[in-house]
């Protein structure tokens, strides 16, 4: 079952952000496998997550599937059976390079962004934050073929009910929603507390800064006072206006 490793380590190079050996208990592991990681290394060394790495409070291993293709033209999709339009990516190289992350850090829960997927909502963020490893698949074209995901048993995951070329950007938006409510990662733990979704379906009350009037538009008087229990009560009942106007699906808590 296991892999040699990549097949064209020599024309590529070894992992970005490689991982060190793994031990439960260490700070959690994400490991991307993606055809672009330029597109996510980028993103890893700006704000909250550029933060978090370089501190250590989270690891990220960038794996390039192509690297795990079998011949010299680093192919890694092919046309589908039943015709078609598009290109389907073969299963031999991201199994093999699945197998070759897992045996070196131990197995992962393992997810595949999919617009196919079941919605990612701010509960399963909080439920995968707990994880020790995380593998994150992005595809390309039109996707993976599908015996490769049944036998890996990854979880299909979206963002929403649209489509991009590819999967590097949703698998972003999956690390920074668990990565941020990881202790530690945010300045202020009150940050991840008070974010739309967190107390179930709700969405963020307003926020009002300097200047006090901005062309004719004041902040509301209750946040100048200091009373905390009033603008407590004016933060919350803004909120749940601003849920209702604007997102009237977010009746009952999210369910993971």
């Amino acid at each position: 079952m296991g892999s040699n490793g990549p097949k064209n380590l020599d024309l590529r190079g070894p992992p970005i952000y490689p991982a060190g050996p793994f031990s439960p208990g260490q700070v959690p592991l994400f490991t991307i496998l993606t055809l672009f990681p330029e597109a996510v290394q980028s993103y890893l060394s700006i704000g909250v997550l550029g933060l978090a790495v370089k501190r250590k409070l989270i690891q990220v291993e960038i794996v390039d599937f192509r690297d795990f293709s079998h011949d010299r033209h680093r192919t890694v999709d092919d046309r589908p059976f039943g015709g078609g339009p598009g290109m389907v990516l073969r299963p031999e190289p991201v199994a093999e390079a699945v197998e070759w992350v897992e045996e070196r850090h131990g197995s992962h829960r393992r997810i595949v962004l999919d617009p196919a997927g079941t919605p990612f909502v701010q509960s399963h963020a909080r439920e995968l934050c707990t994880a020790e490893r995380t593998l994150l698949l992005a595809g390309r074209y039109e996707g993976f073929d599908e015996r490769l995901l049944q036998l890996l048993e990854f979880e299909p995951f979206s963002i929403g009910d649209f489509v991009l070329s590819g999967g590097e950007l949703p698998a972003l938006c999956l690390l920074e929603a668990t990565a941020r409510l990881i202790p530690g990662v945010l300045g202020d733990e009150r940050s991840a507390e008070e974010d739309s979704f967190q107390d179930g379906n709700t969405l963020d009350h307003p926020h009002f800064t300097r200047p006090r009037v901005f062309r004719g538009l004041s902040v509301p008087q209750v946040l100048l006072q200091g009373d905390h229990a009033e603008i407590a009560a004016w933060r919350k009942k803004e909120a749940l206006k601003r849920t209702k106007n604007r997102r009237t699906t977010l009746n009952e808590p999210d369910k993971a």
